[in-house]
Parts: C-alpha cells; structure tokens; sequence
C-alpha cells in the first residue's frame, strides 16, 4: 500500500480536493461489507397479520423533486434522534447509519449516538469515526448510564441499527424499556440464521417499525420470525440505499477516472489495456473470494483451450487483512499459489477508499453465498462507474442487476462456478456488451439509486414512525 501513497503524490493539485472527497467518502466505504447497504420502492404485500411492506413507489415517484429543491427531510429539524449501532467499525452497518446521522444533522436535527459493544483497549477505527461524527455535530454517549436513558426518554424517534442491537433495550433501559419502545426505528441489515435469537429481537414485534434494505430480506424475515420466534414483525419498509452526492461526482468525472485508473493500475501492475475483475468485500467465506478465484481460473483455462484472442485478464481481491491472515485468506492464497497465477490475482488491504478501484477496474464480481446481500451497495456504486456486474442470484443482487441487461447472475454455491467463469469469458470476449451494459447499469442507478431517492424513501419512514410515536404519548 506504501506504493499507493507515493503514486498520489505526483497528482495535480487541482485534482486534490476531488481524490480526497473519493477517499473519505463514507458511501464508498460501504464496500467492505454487507455494504455496506437501495432505491426500488416496496412493492405491497397484504397480510391479515400486520406484517406487511409499506409501498412508497407512488408517493415517491409524485413528490421527488431534483435540482435545489428542499430536502426531504426538512421535517426533522430540531428533532431529537438517538442512534444506537451494535459496533462502530469500517462495516456497512455503522457507516450507513453514520451516513444518516449526517443527513439528519444537514436539515438541523439533534442527533445522538451510542455503540453499545466496545473493545476494552482504545481503537484507532473507533477513535476515528467518532472524531468525525463529532466534527459534524453528533453527539456521543456511553452506551450505558442515566444520561443515555434519559435521551432515550426525551428523544422523538430512537433508531436500533441490526439486530444485535436489540440487546441494548433491556441491558440500559431496563424497566423504563416500554416507554422507549413506541418511538424506535429498527434497522435491520442481516441475513443470517444465527440473528434470529429471542434476546435480540423480542421487542421487535412492538416497536414502531421495521426498516429492511430489500424485499428479499424483509420477506426472510418476516418468514423466520413467525416460524422459528412465533413473533410477528412490525410494520415493515424496504428502504432501498442510494449513492452519495459525492461518490456520484466522481464517478461521472472522466478525469478523475482516468487519474484514478492510470494510478491503481501501475500500483498493481496492470496495464491499461488489461481486464480487470474485482471482487470488493471483506475477506470472508460467505463474501465468496475462494468461488470467484476458482472461477477466475477456470476462465482463464477456457481462452486457453479455446485459443481466444482477449486482453489479459487479471483478478484483484479488495477487502483483504494482511495483518490477520486469517485461515481463509492463506486458502485464497495457496489456491492462487498452486495455480501459479500470482501474476494475475492481486490483494489488496481493506479500505475506506474504493472510488479508486472503481475507476480502475473493467467488472464488478458480487459474489456473496447463501441468501446473498441484503443489498450489496458495492453493486450500486460500481454501476454508477458504467461497470457491469457479475452477481449471484441471490439477496438483495436480484433487486439491482438486471440479468442480462446490466450484468449477469450466477446459483451461488460451487454450482455457480462454471457459470460465472463463462460469464467472466463473455465479459473477455464481447467488448460492446460489456460497455453497453456498464452503460445501462449507470441509467438504472440514476433513475433509482441515488442520495435523493435514499432520502424520500427514509423521509416517508421517518414520518410515518414519527406519526405513530405522537400518537402513544
């Protein structure tokens, strides 16, 4: 990474200010994570039993104005909003709740925020990002205490970030929980089975509302709750994310792109003609990095057999810990080795800097396991850089890739392999289709995944939840 630094000090000083907004912007850094992490409205589902999905699609299309129009969440000034995230860390879920608190705190609202798990030795991360939330005016509290139930107490709405954070209910509020309970917003962004434990979400179905990042995840749910919980879940909103002002200006910026392309691209050591496909999560199994490298190759032996006449190809893995070197990064690594494809693999160290990588690269793997992404708003943001995407079909994928349109999806799983090699091989060998789906791939995200729609849809939320608060005091 030291290789990187030096490649941005030849930059133009003109160009500074515009690399340090790609560099710092928190919507980027969502992509080392569930991003991190969305912008069609809830189609309706009716159910005798409350549980169903709010739509916004109407409402939003009639009442979205552009250009210097008031914010959406203009109302909120001078509210009081407790924010309570599980942990603060460079995952998706606290830098998109950071990301709301500084939404919030632009229209003039009283935001306060709580992690309820800290480790007991400082850390730098969170040192960090609280110094920035401080910087913009959020207020931070120790998770427990009288002054934190207090504001929980006075506050007009209480947002609880993933289910995990459930357990702060009780643990802080304790007897006091039922008056906070008609007030809280619940956030939730996981997919996974093991969330689905009593003492995190007991309280779930009496709090004012649910807000999901996908309809695949709402549904799961919804599913899970009635039938492994016997609870039934609150009003539910599907919230889908949307790219940030700044992440956007980058990314229609052709020449930071291309500053952005020729610096990475000698850091790595790929050429400008080369194809370069990125996969941009935090290393972990069910991100799938040992699925795409597999794939990768077996792509790599399929030009070979067939001679094909492509640029070459080359594979890069952001979202690594080289200081962990965890068990699973070594088996990525020993399959690059064994494979002797070390000139085409490359790893990179997690970042909260992706626009870089964005501009730089040619395609997008998604290729989260199981139930796939909530949302995946990596998926997002290398669309808004004309990139196609090879994704799994699953999660919240099948909600933004049009398949076969602006990318592909591929069965997760080892059946997904060979697929996704014959895609990353279509990729290689159909120029105008790749470009034209990266094409396609921007225009979706500019009529349904940008900061505003994100924001009309948060703001029809934040009334409703607002509403039905009035209405229990």
């Amino acid at each position: 990474m030291a290789k990187h630094t030096q490649a941005w000090m030849g930059m133009p000083k003109k160009r500074w200010p515009l690399m340090l907004v790609a560099f710092l912007s928190l919507s980027t850094a969502m992509v080392l994570f569930i991003r991190p992490n969305s912008s069609v409205p809830c189609t309706p589902t009716t159910a005798a039993d409350n549980n169903h999905f709010v739509d916004q699609d109407n409402q939003i299309r009639s009442s979205l104005q552009l250009g210097n129009a008031p914010s959406p969440l203009d109302f909120m000034k001078s509210k009081l909003v407790l924010m309570v995230s599980h942990e603060l860390s460079l995952s998706g879920g606290p830098l998109l709740l950071m990301e709301l608190a500084f939404l919030l705190r632009g229209v003039g609202a009283d935001v306060v925020w709580i992690t309820n798990q800290k480790p007991p030795e400082p850390d730098q991360v969170i040192y960090s990002l609280e110094s920035k939330m401080l910087d913009r005016g959020v207020q931070v509290l120790p998770a427990k205490g009288e002054k934190a139930v207090d504001t929980a107490i006075k506050a007009d709405l209480v947002i609880l970030n993933t289910a995990v954070a459930g357990k702060w209910l009780d643990a802080v509020l304790k007897e006091k929980v039922s008056l906070v309970l008609p007030k809280v917003l619940w956030w939730i962004h996981e997919m996974r089975g093991h969330y689905f434990k009593v003492e995190y979400v007991k309280h779930l179905p009496f709090v004012a509302g649910a807000m999901i990042d996908s309809h695949t995840t709402a549904d799961y749910w919804k599913n899970r709750t009635r039938e492994r919980l016997g609870i039934k879940m609150p009003e539910t909103y599907v919230v889908h994310l949307g790219n940030s002002k700044e992440l956007m200006d980058v990314a229609e910026d052709s020449v930071a792109k291309r500053v952005l392309r020729e610096h990475v691209r000698e850091s790595l050591g790929v050429r400008n003609d080369d194809l370069l496909f990125a996969i941009i999560n935090s290393v972990s199994r069910g991100k799938g990095q040992d699925l795409f490298l597999r794939s990768f190759y077996e792509s790599l032996q399929l030009i070979q057999e067939k001679k094909l006449q492509v640029p070459t190809l080359h594979a890069v893995v952001v979202g690594s810990d080289m200081n962990a070197q965890t068990k699973f990064e070594t088996e990525l690594r020993k399959f690059v080795a064994e494979k002797r494809i070390q000139d085409r693999v490359h790893f990179v160290n997690k970042t909260l800097a992706v626009a870089p990588y964005l501009a730089s690269i040619d395609v997008l793997v998604q290729n989260s396991q199981a139930r796939g992404e909530c949302f995946g708003r990596i998926t997002i943001e290398a669309m808004a850089f004309r990139l196609p995407v090879l994704g799994t079909a699953a999660g919240g994928t099948m909600e933004i890739v049009v398949n076969g349109t602006t990318g592909f999806l591929h069965p997760v799983g080892k059946e997904g392999v060979t697929p996704l090699a014959n895609n990353i091989v279509k990729m290689a060998t159909h120029v105008e289709k790749r470009l034209t789906m990266g094409k396609k791939g921007y225009e979706r995200v500019k009529e349904r995944f940008l900061e505003h729609h994100m924001a009309q849809r948060i703001a029809l939320v934040l009334k409703d939840v607002l509403q039905k608060a009035a209405m229990q005091n």
